[in-house]
C-alpha cells in the first residue's frame, strides 16, 4: 500500500518508499532538483558530490564525498547494499571556439561527463542487480544532436554518454537493468548563470526554443524522476530531449 503525506496541503503519494537512490552531482542544479523529489517520494537517497547538500542532509539524505573530474576510486565506502537507481548528474558548460579548446580541455571533459559515469556504474552495477527494477538515468545535451558552434568539447563527451548508455541498456536489459538518457537544452542552473546573466540574454535564449522558454531545473528532474521510477519500467535505451523542442522542431 501506498504511504501518503501532506504537502502544503496537498496530497503526496509516497511511491518510492524504502527505495535507494544515487545521485551523483546532486549538490546543486539539476542534481539537487531530482534528490529533493526524489525525498518527497519517500526514498533514500545518497548524493555524490563534492560540496554537501546540508539542505537535502537535513531531510534525511546521506552525502559522500566524491570528486568526478578525477578518477573514480573502485570501492565507494558507504553506500548501501541495494541501489534501485542511479542518476549521474555531473557536467560542465566549457564553450569556445575549436581553436582556443586544448586537448586538456577535452580530457577533462571526457573525464567529468563519460568517465566519472563509467567509474560509478562499474561501482555500483553489482549493487543495482540486487534490485527487482533498477533503473539508470544519464545526460546528455541537445548539441549531441544539433551541429552547434563552440559546443566541439561537451558534444563530443556528451555524444559518447549516449554511446555509452545505450550500449549499457542492451547489455544490462537480460538483468533487468533499464538506462536511459536525457538531452537536455539550455537550463536555468549555477552551471549556465553566465549564459543567462542579463534580461537580454534570457530573453534570447527564451526565443530560440520553440515552446517559447529555456528549460528549468524542474523540468529536468521530472523527467529523470519518471525513468527512475515504476511509471517507466518499459522504457529502455533511449535518448530523450526534453529540451523545449529544440531538437526535433523549427
Amino acid at each position: 500500500m501506498l504511504k501518503i503525506q501532506r504537502s502544503l496541503g496537498l496530497l503526496v503519494y509516497m511511491t518510492l518508499t524504502n527505495k535507494n537512490y544515487i545521485v551523483a552531482g546532486g549538490s546543486s542544479g539539476i542534481g539537487h532538483q531530482l534528490a529533493s523529489l526524489l525525498l518527497d517520494q519517500g526514498a533514500q537517497v545518497w548524493i555524490l558530490s563534492r560540496h554537501a547538500p546540508d539542505d537535502l542532509i537535513g531531510r534525511g539524505a546521506q552525502h559522500i564525498m566524491i570528486d568526478f573530474g578525477q578518477a573514480v576510486p573502485s570501492d565507494i565506502p558507504g553506500l548501501p547494499d541495494l541501489v534501485d537507481g542511479v542518476a549521474y548528474c555531473p557536467g560542465n558548460i566549457n564553450l569556445k571556439p575549436f581553436g582556443r579548446i586544448s586537448q586538456q580541455d577535452f580530457a577533462n571533459d571526457y573525464q567529468l561527463n563519460v568517465l566519472g559515469a563509467v567509474g560509478l556504474l562499474q561501482v555500483t552495477h553489482k549493487l543495482l542487480r540486487k534490485s527487482e527494477s533498477a533503473s539508470v538515468v544519464l545526460f546528455s545535451t541537445v548539441a549531441a544532436k544539433l551541429g552547434m558552434g563552440f559546443h566541439a568539447s561537451i558534444a563530443a563527451s556528451k555524444g559518447a554518454v549516449e554511446g555509452l548508455g545505450k550500449s549499457l541498456a542492451s547489455e544490462w536489459a537480460p538483468q533487468k537493468i533499464r538506462v536511459n538518457i536525457i538531452a537536455p537544452s539550455l537550463t536555468d542552473t549555477p552551471l549556465a548563470s553566465a549564459l543567462l546573466s542579463t534580461d537580454d540574454k534570457r530573453e534570447a535564449s527564451n526565443k530560440r526554443h520553440p515552446i517559447g522558454r529555456f528549460g528549468t531545473a524542474d523540468d529536468i528532474a521530472q523527467a529523470a524522476l519518471w525513468l527512475l521510477g515504476p511509471h517507466s519500467t518499459w522504457v529502455t535505451g533511449q535518448v530523450i530531449g526534453v529540451d523545449g523542442g529544440m531538437g526535433s522542431l523549427k
